[in-house]
């Protein structure tokens, strides 16, 4: 079914580079996205639905993987027109795992979880061959309560991390499934860091450098306390420099400590002065000038002098994507209510710009 969706910006819009809506021809809700170029794009939603487009967002064709109707993909990760991975969340086995090889035309169940208090929240892969899911926590045989960590080397079978491994998990703390960027890694296949941010009682981040051999877990700043308030973003441009973002979904208009920064790889976080702030559902690096700011980091260390490096962000929240460049003040795209666009997830291509996607098939192409 073809979305009628209208774009209406405020006056700190982008103006002649604005966003661009694309029609999505689906009225499902959609938390995965992931760009492989600006020509090829997936996506993913609600009942079994994935979509694709090859044309860069001219035509998305929504199709459904065939007898996953009740799932309710919440992540997808491509690699090229042909192969991409589906994560569903859900409990128990609601929460698996499919991968195609040939544009979707054929399906592998992969994995299912078997765990009946298991719940999958995120999942992403440094290549194509190596990745990682995490799942919230559950206890083991002798009670100790761990998130699930799930890793592949081969791109095909899976093996969770064991629970002896992984740090304790707090008692009313977990992960949310709410963009498919609960969790991060820095993609290409060289590093071997993983970071995963939590919410609910507490809001933490744990962080692996040996790709889940070893963990380490930091407090932050963030808001926390009732069960949907924490962290629901985590980002990375390199192994120092990183942003984390979340809110209370409930309470999404709150203003609070709802965006922070690190630059010592995680190890400490420093709340953003921005005010006021809102709920923020996922958070992504440009990563043209991702790449530049590398770059410039790399020059910099060499000449042995400091300076700003460019920076820019996608910050996603319900109603609103707040274009980002610090330190100027990030500027809004606002989505027109009467027409129901609202937006749950960001994926950036390598060109530049990003693809916001939520609610009823929206979809929305910044440049």
């Amino acid at each position: 079914m073809r979305c009628l969706l209208m774009l209406a910006l405020s006056a700190a819009a982008l103006g002649q580079s604005g966003p661009r809506v694309q029609f999505s021809h689906t009225t499902e809700s959609l938390r995965g996205v992931s760009a492989v170029s600006r020509g090829v794009t997936w996506a993913s939603g609600t009942h079994g639905t994935y979509l694709r487009t090859i044309d860069g967002g001219v035509t998305w064709t929504p199709a459904q993987v065939p007898y996953a109707g009740a799932l309710d993909f919440r992540a997808v990760v491509a690699f090229s027109a042909d192969e991409a991975f589906l994560m569903s969340s859900g409990p128990g086995e609601q929460s698996r795992i499919y991968h195609t090889s040939d544009a979707g035309k054929h399906w592998q169940l992969q994995f299912t979880n078997t765990s009946p208090k298991g719940f999958f929240d995120s999942m992403v892969f440094w290549d194509a061959k190596h990745g990682v899911v995490l799942g919230d926590p559950i206890p083991d045989e002798a009670g100790k309560l761990a998130f699930e960590v799930l890793l592949t080397d081969d791109g095909q079978n899976w093996r969770p991390i064991p629970s002896a491994q992984l740090p304790d998990a707090t008692e009313g703390e977990g992960a949310f499934a709410a963009s498919n960027t609960c969790i991060a890694i820095l993609p290409g296949g060289a590093d071997s860091n993983i970071w995963f941010a939590t919410g609910g009682k507490v809001s933490r981040v744990f962080h692996s450098a040996d790709r889940g051999q070893s963990w380490q877990v930091v407090d932050t700043p963030m808001v926390h306390g009732p069960e949907s308030a924490g962290m629901f973003s985590i980002a990375f441009r390199d192994p120092m420099h990183g942003v984390i973002a979340g809110g209370d979904y409930k309470r999404p208009k709150d203003d609070g400590p709802n965006l922070a920064f690190t630059d010592d790889g995680g190890k400490t976080w420093t709340l953003s002065t921005l005010h006021p702030l809102a709920y923020f559902s996922a958070v992504a690096y440009d990563r043209k000038v991702n790449e530049q700011a590398i770059r410039e980091d790399a020059i910099e260390k060499r000449m042995r002098v400091k300076a700003v490096a460019p920076q820019r962000l996608f910050i996603v929240g319900p109603e609103f994507v707040f274009d980002f460049r610090p330190p100027a003040n990030p500027r809004r795209m606002n989505g027109k209510k009467k027409m129901g666009l609202e937006f749950n997830a960001v994926s950036a291509y390598p060109e530049g710009g990003a693809l916001i996607v939520g609610p009823k098939g929206s979809m929305a192409f910044l440049p």
